[in-house]
């Protein structure tokens, strides 16, 4: 069985022993000291909570709202939900803060309570520490029965969510409909289900072809909007001819296209389309975390803008973001985040941007990404002993490469010209990641085996 802690929630397998799975034991002591956190430090006493559908999504929700009541916090629950309408609730009702309960694009067996902060955002590294060290607390006190929370159930952000989306200026819907667009869509039998086409109806797009849209959470296939993954969208788009595909992860934070023909258009290019139209039409800055492709650079640069790189993790986005007033940013695994509408990565704000840009386009999707620059990365690993210093490791990849462009606030990125190569320790096992980007394949993989081939020298060295 596996618990991840981390800064932004507790990770786990459903089940097993407390402590080494998620457990309700483990459910119940992040919930309260969450709670006991988040209204302390804003003085408000509510807590907005909603779920994607995976099958443990009732039992884990459950726990929770008891949780939270059994310390008299109030809950606003929105039910099966997404992260950003989530996002989006919690300033709305003025809430201490928001836990949504997803495990993303993890497989079935897992679930997580999601941490956001009374802005709607994911807690920072310090309250997230904070968070870990009041759960392994004995002593809290917990309200009397007249002073336990009260529940309200709440379904009406899904439409608003929609509404605030459609109030964007960039949001064309007039030009959407008017592109009598054919779209297929693959919703992994999650809350996309229920949301996506409600947007896609919203904006005007009439014949929508549904795949694995009942949010019963038995996920047809691996989760992740990876291409393995997403084979029969691409056969249903081939099929019924339609114009592109969609595919979201089950909390639909994620997003990703399939073209005209079949062909991925690549999630890492999710987010340079969006950012390539916002560019257009607000000239600014744009952020993406460091393993993200240069094409974001590429394209920012070329519509008069600066592009900045963040550490690995939607909350350091999000800080760059807002430290260099970008007008777009986010992750190169499809994730949007606009901050005209909110500062989290949002598939459904993607979606109505990335239809009204092809509409105006005029041309095929697969035409649309011809535009731009293109990049492959290549994605390996190295395994470690667990006893290896890899800090000690990285700081000679670095002086090796001093002499070129580098950063080391996220493991170490190495810059050669418009190549490069990202390397960062897991936090969870004794490996280290090893991201790389050229033109093609072939030269990723290359730059990739160069710097592998540079570290086991290293070892050899240190034996």
């Amino acid at each position: 069985m596996t618990l991840i802690k981390s800064i932004s929630g507790i990770r786990g397998i459903i089940g097993g022993q407390a402590g080494n799975g998620l457990t309700p034991v483990d459910i119940l002591k992040y919930s309260v000291a969450f709670g006991k956190l988040v209204t302390a430090k804003s003085g408000k006493n509510k807590i907005v909570i909603g779920r994607d559908a995976r099958i443990s999504g009732e039992m884990v929700r459950n726990l929770v709202v008891g949780a939270l009541q059994s310390i008299g916090i109030d809950v606003v629950d929105l039910g099966l939900s997404t992260t950003p309408t989530v996002e989006i609730a919690v300033p709305d009702e003025n809430a201490a803060g928001g836990i949504i309960i997803t495990a993303s694009h993890n497989p079935k067996q897992w679930n997580a309570l999601k941490l956001l902060n009374e802005k709607g955002e994911f807690i920072n590294d310090e309250a997230g520490k904070e968070v870990l060290e009041l759960a392994e607390q004995t002593d809290i006190t917990f309200s009397d029965v007249n002073q336990l929370g009260k529940v309200t159930t709440d379904t009406s952000y899904l439409q608003k969510h929609i509404d605030k989306i459609l109030a964007l200026p960039l949001v064309d819907v007039e030009a959407i409909r008017k592109a009598k667009f054919k779209v297929a869509i693959d919703c992994v039998n999650s809350t996309g289900g229920i949301f996506v086409p409600a947007l896609l109806k919203a904006l005007g797009v009439e014949t929508v072809y549904e795949l694995y849209c009942e949010p019963d959470g038995h996920f047809p296939h691996n989760p992740e909007p990876l291409p393995e993954n997403l084979i029969a969208l691409s056969q249903e788009v081939v099929s019924k001819r339609a114009h592109l595909g969609i595919a979201v992860d089950p909390d639909v934070d994620r997003l990703c296209f399939v073209s005209e023909d079949g062909s991925m258009f690549g999630e890492e290019y999710t987010l340079v389309a969006v950012a390539d139209y916002i560019l257009k039409n607000t000239p600014g800055n744009t952020v993406s975390n460091l393993s993200s492709t240069r094409a974001l650079r590429d394209v920012t640069e070329n519509n008069g803008g600066s592009y900045n790189a963040a550490a690995v993790g939607e909350v350091n986005v999000v800080n760059k973001m807002k430290e260099t007033n970008a007008v777009i940013g986010g992750e190169g695994n499809g994730g949007i985040i606009y901050p005209e509408l909110h500062y989290g990565r949002d598939a459904l704000v993607g979606i109505a941007l990335f239809l009204t840009h092809l509409a105006k386009f005029g041309k095929s999707i697969s035409a649309l990404r011809g535009t731009y620059p293109s990049y492959f990365i290549s994605k390996n690993k190295i395994t470690l002993t667990p006893e290896m210093d890899i800090d000690g490791l990285l700081k000679k990849v670095e002086e090796k490469y001093q002499n070129q462009p580098y950063s080391t606030i996220d493991g170490l990125k190495i810059e050669f010209d418009k190549e490069w190569v990202h390397l960062r320790r897991s936090n969870t096992e004794p490996i280290i990641r090893i991201y790389s980007e050229g033109n093609s394949e072939t030269v990723a993989n290359n730059l990739a085996n160069k710097i592998i081939s540079d570290i086991k020298e290293i070892l050899q060295l240190n034996e």
